[in-house]
């Protein structure tokens, strides 16, 4: 019987923001049809890593990487890389909704039309089932037509998860997708993270160890050293984390986190 690949495969990686190092040293396997969440206090590189596993986080300035990250044994930070189909097949969902000025229909088809053209017919099918793998279809299935922008902020932050899955992704990453919602909103992006996970690997940074413990199959969590500089503390199967971890600073942020 083969042995199953991670989707991703992190290996002593290190990241810099032209000289700045952010962090250093991660090595972990993101494991298809797994939930990961990422874990630590604020400073210590989490939503830089998140970003560095597509390299959206070129786009914020000139970086440099040590170690490799291999999605699927190719490591992404090859000069070949077409990074256009790299983050459509890692797709990121940000802390706020980012939708554009546009329709539902519209947002939703985005990153589709990118890739090509399709038929009225397809393309209406891509959106549709986009939309109801992200659990909206029936808030918005009368509405396609009107701006993205009219919506609530968790239907906002649902439809943003749709324009991620419309481009079929093997790895979502979502950079604390709860944030700034309400309860019910935050309950009902949780449910459909257990729905996708059947479908893709998920990678969730957040700071919230209730959602932690609900979601994720393994955790990292990440601090920062003297030198201000990310390191990850451990990386751990979830229900360690919170009964057996191994380093006592775990311990520590999980039960103030907690408290």
């Amino acid at each position: 019987m083969s042995k199953i690949i991670p989707a991703i495969r992190v290996k002593n990686f290190g990241f810099y923001y032209d000289t700045q190092k952010i962090f250093e040293g991660v090595s972990m396997d993101i494991q298809q049809n797994k939930v990961t969440a990422i874990i630590g206090p604020n400073g210590c590189g989490k939503s830089t890593f998140l970003k560095s596993l597509n390299r959206m986080s070129e786009l914020e300035g000139k970086v440099r990487i040590e170690g490799r990250v291999e999605f699927f044994d190719q490591h992404i930070y090859e000069r070949r890389i077409n990074l256009n189909r790299l983050r459509r097949q890692i797709s990121m969902v940000f802390p706020k909704p980012n939708l554009f000025p546009m329709s539902v229909y519209d947002n939703v088809a985005y990153g589709v039309k990118l890739v090509g053209w399709h038929p009225k017919a397809e393309l209406d099918r891509i959106v549709e089932s986009a939309i109801i793998a992200a659990s909206l279809w029936d808030e918005v299935k009368n509405k396609l037509h009107k701006s993205a922008l009219d919506l609530s902020g968790g239907q906002q932050q649902r439809l943003c998860i749709a324009r991620a899955l419309a481009v079929k992704p093997k790895v979502l990453l979502m950079d604390e997708p709860c944030c700034g919602l309400d309860h019910i909103a935050s309950l009902k992006i949780e449910e459909l993270i257990q729905r996708l996970r059947s479908d893709l690997a998920i990678v969730i940074v957040t700071h919230n160890m209730q959602q932690v413990s609900r979601l994720s199959d393994f955790t990292a969590l990440f601090h920062s050293n003297e030198n201000r500089i990310g390191q990850m503390l451990e990386f751990v199967p979830t229900t360690k984390i919170f009964t057996n971890p191994l380093d006592s600073r775990t311990r520590d942020y999980v039960l103030a986190r907690l408290g």
